[in-house]
């Protein structure tokens, strides 16, 4: 009983706030109506971004609309599309496809928009080369990105690199995939780099180099703050279950 009155009291606290600073009303009927929901939504996206306009208050807004309404912003992008079936809309739309796995409408799409003045478009390209691997087409996505690369020779992107390492080493060719990845492992920013390396690595039997890439992750990992772990945390959890 007490929890309730307590409830009960937020709720009243917050529209009583809402009112008074002359926020969307919509809000109120949100309070009343998911009480508790309603009031960690409000709190994260009304109040903590006046208190913190960093970068974790953008991120934890993000978090809770995604919860709220997982498909809004590919609900969105599908409205977008049918106003004007225009390449940014498609693309967009490719672009929520990928996210949530749905590769086949991705590819789709990203084709579609590879035409006319498009038809050698980098980021386009490296989108649709992107849905091939996921959908194991590896020879399709070597000849996407030898293509790319053919006609936008100063088109330069770490994550089209790697995606072209890993395709060669899919496709057993192990001499060039080794180079790819050695090149890769001299620049690239973020740990997938290495870790894609080790796993190739492992993949060949070289187990004592795979695993001194994996700790080299690991004790990396340990030096570089909360954020690189949170950013990384899936990598970094494979990465520990990899090490022999």
């Amino acid at each position: 009983m007490p929890f309730l009155i307590l409830s009960i009291l937020i709720q009243a606290a917050f529209v009583i706030h809402v009112l008074k600073t002359g926020r969307n009303t919509t809000w109120i009927w949100v309070l009343v109506m998911l009480p508790m929901a309603g009031v960690i939504a409000y709190l994260v996206l009304e109040i903590l971004p006046e208190v913190n306009q960093s970068r974790s208050a953008k991120n934890a807004r993000r978090t809770v609309r995604e919860t709220l309404n997982p498909n809004r912003d590919i609900h969105q992008a599908a409205q977008e599309l049918s106003r004007s079936n225009n390449v940014e809309n498609s693309m967009r739309m490719a672009d929520e496809c990928v996210k949530r796995g749905l590769y086949h409408e991705a590819k789709t799409l990203y084709e579609k928009c590879l035409q006319g003045v498009h038809q050698d478009d980098p980021e386009l390209m490296l989108g649709l080369a992107r849905c091939q691997f996921a959908l194991n087409l590896f020879e399709l996505t070597k000849e996407t990105l030898d293509q790319l690369i053919e006609k936008n020779p100063d088109f330069k992107n770490q994550d089209a690199h790697l995606l072209y390492a890993r395709t060669l080493a899919a496709l057993k060719q192990v001499k060039e995939a080794y180079h790819e990845y050695e090149t890769l492992y001299q620049y690239y920013s973020g740990p997938e780099a290495i870790f894609y390396f080790a796993l190739f690595l492992k993949d060949q039997s070289q187990v004592e180099k795979a695993n001194v890439l994996f700790n080299e992750i690991l004790d990396k990992s340990k030096t570089l703050g909360k954020h690189y772990k949170a950013t990384h945390k899936q990598l970094l959890k494979q990465a520990k279950l990899e090490v022999s």
